[in-house]
């Protein structure tokens, strides 16, 4: 009886160094470059979710609200997938820091209420990042082309449709 008992404790305390996928000679994964986007909620039934994909097409959708899927799935595109996503966001990428298109904030103009939002992240390796907001009840006249290229940029993974459902 004491034999097991050691061994037993002997098997807990080994446990406790090492974790899956790691030990000796393996290294650590870093997550390196990744954008993540966001959607906010509206008066009505907008789905509500957020993903993040990487360049090598590897990616986590977490379905919020009004979603086809709710919680939180993996999905793999395609790098030349991610390329298209990535090219769609590129014009509006800050060079540096957040902007952010709210209401009340300069960049909005006129606000028509109640509608969903917007946010995407661009992470990069070496640490920094940058950020945008969009709120899709900011004056349309001035931003159209970016609203229309905010909302449509996730039709580039058709491998979230099925986990977002039926768009509005």
């Amino acid at each position: 009886m004491r034999n097991w008992a050691i061994a037993g404790l002997a098997m807990l305390a080994l446990a406790g160094c090492s974790k899956h996928g790691e030990g000796p000679g393996r290294p650590v994964p870093v997550e390196g470059d990744s954008i993540s986007y966001e959607t906010g909620p509206c008066f009505g039934a907008c789905p509500v979710y957020a993903f993040t994909i990487r360049p090598d097409g590897s990616g986590t959708f977490t379905g919020k609200r009004f979603t086809a899927v709710l919680g939180e799935r993996s999905f793999q595109a395609r790098p030349e997938q991610y390329r298209a996503f990535a090219a769609a966001l590129a014009p509006y990428r800050p060079a540096t820091g957040a902007v952010r298109y709210a209401q009340g904030e300069p960049l909005c103009g006129q606000v028509v209420t109640d509608m969903p939002s917007v946010e995407v992240t661009w992470r990069r390796a070496v640490g920094d990042s940058q950020n945008l907001y969009y709120y899709y009840g900011c004056d349309r006249r001035k931003n159209q082309a970016m609203a229309d290229a905010l909302g449509n940029a996730p039709d580039a993974l058709p491998q979230l449709m099925p986990l977002i459902g039926e768009r509005p």
